[in-house]
C-alpha cells in the first residue's frame, strides 16, 4: 500500500471528469477579459494536477492477471483478491480447497473495492474517492473490471454479459453460439448452441471466460488456438469432441491411395468386406478391409472407423 495520501483537493479536482469537459466548453478560448484568462490558467494548472493525481503507479501494481491499482473484496466469501481470477483459482480450482466450499465469485455482484495507493476501502468506482488515484484505465461498471493495460483493447459485450478483449470492431457475437467471433467468421462459421460454454477439450479450463486465443474447429466446436497447435505437433487432426477432420485432409488422403496401391493384402483377406462409419460425413458404409485404412466411398476420407467385420 502507498502511504501518500490526498485529503483536500482543490475545488476543480472535486469534479468529475464530465463536470470538468462542461467547465472548458463555457470558458471562451479566446477571451482577453482578464477574469477569463485566468480562470483558463487556473482550470489548466487544475486539469494538471488531476491528470498527474488519476496517473500515479499506473501499471505498478495489480495481481497475475491484471495491472491495476485496485482489489475486490469478494461478495460471496467476504474475503479480498487481486481480481476475480485469483479468488476463482483460490477458491474453485485448488485441490486444497474442501469440495463443499468451492465456489466461483459473482463478479457483478462486487460492490467493494480497496485502492493499492491509499488503503480506502470504497464502493465500486473508477477513481479513489480518497486519494484520486485511477483505479483502472479501463474500467467497466457492469463486470466491475479495472483494468491499465488499453492495449488489450478490452470492451463489453452486452450478448456476452462480460468483458472481451481485442477491439470491438473486430469482433462480433453469434446470438446462436452465445459467443463473440472473430469478424472473418461472421458468414462461413457453423452455428453450435452453446458453443463456448464448455470447457477446452485438451486443457479443461472454461473457454467462456479464457484470457486465451480460441478457435472455431469446421465442425463447430471451439477449442484454444495453442491447444489445437500442439495438437497438430502431435500429429493429431480430428477434433477430441466429435473426431471430424480440423483441416483440409486431401492431400494427406491422396498419400494414403498411394500407399494402398503399393501395399496388396494377403489372398486370404483380399475379399474381406467390413462396415465402417465416416466421421467426417456421419455415411455408413461397407467396404474392403486393409490394413492401413478404410476409405469412405462418400466423401473419399480416410477418416473412418470400423464398426464392423
Amino acid at each position: 500500500m502507498g502511504d501518500v495520501q490526498f485529503n483536500y483537493f482543490p475545488p476543480q479536482l472535486q469534479k468529475t471528469d464530465q463536470e470538468q469537459s462542461e467547465m472548458s466548453r463555457n470558458l471562451c478560448p479566446h477571451s482577453i477579459d482578464g477574469k477569463s484568462e485566468s480562470s483558463i490558467l487556473e482550470l489548466e494548472a487544475a486539469e494538471s494536477l488531476l491528470k498527474e493525481v488519476r496517473g500515479r503507479g499506473l501499471m505498478e501494481h495489480g495481481c497475475p492477471h491484471y495491472r491495476r491499482r485496485c482489489c475486490i473484496r469478494a461478495p460471496c466469501c467476504n474475503e479480498i483478491f487481486g481480481c476475480h481470477h485469483c479468488h476463482n483459482e483460490a477458491k474453485q480450482n485448488n485441490i486444497n480447497v474442501d469440495q463443499k466450499l468451492s465456489h466461483d465469485i459473482p463478479r457483478h455482484q462486487v460492490e467493494q473495492v480497496i485502492c493499492l495507493l491509499c488503503g480506502t476501502e470504497q464502493e465500486v468506482h473508477q477513481n479513489c474517492i480518497n486519494c484520486g488515484v485511477c483505479m483502472g484505465k479501463y474500467f467497466c461498471e457492469v463486470c466491475k473490471l479495472y483494468d491499465d493495460d488499453t492495449s488489450k483493447k478490452q470492451y463489453h459485450c452486452d450478448g456476452c454479459g462480460i468483458c472481451r478483449i481485442g477491439g470491438r470492431e473486430k469482433f462480433f457475437h453469434c446470438y446462436k453460439c452465445g459467443c463473440c467471433y472473430s469478424i472473418l467468421l461472421k458468414d462461413s462459421h457453423p452455428c453450435v448452441e452453446g458453443a463456448m460454454h464448455h470447457d477446452c477439450p485438451i486443457c479443461f479450463e472454461f473457454l467462456f471466460e479464457s484470457r486465451n486465443d480460441v478457435t472455431v474447429l469446421p465442425c463447430g466446436h471451439t477449442i484454444h488456438q495453442k491447444c489445437l497447435e500442439e495438437m497438430r505437433e502431435h500429429y493429431q487432426y480430428s477434433c477430441p469432441l466429435c473426431s471430424k477432420s480440423v483441416c483440409d485432409m486431401s492431400k494427406v488422403w491422396e498419400k494414403f491411395d498411394v500407399e494402398i496401391e503399393a501395399t496388396p493384402m494377403p489372398e486370404p483377406y483380399q475379399n474381406r468386406m467390413v462396415q465402417i462409419l465416416c466421421n467426417d460425413c456421419g455415411k455408413k458404409s461397407e467396404v474392403k478391409y486393409h490394413v492401413v485404412a478404410q476409405k469412405c466411398p462418400n466423401c473419399k476420407s480416410y477418416n473412418t472407423r470400423q464398426t464392423r467385420g
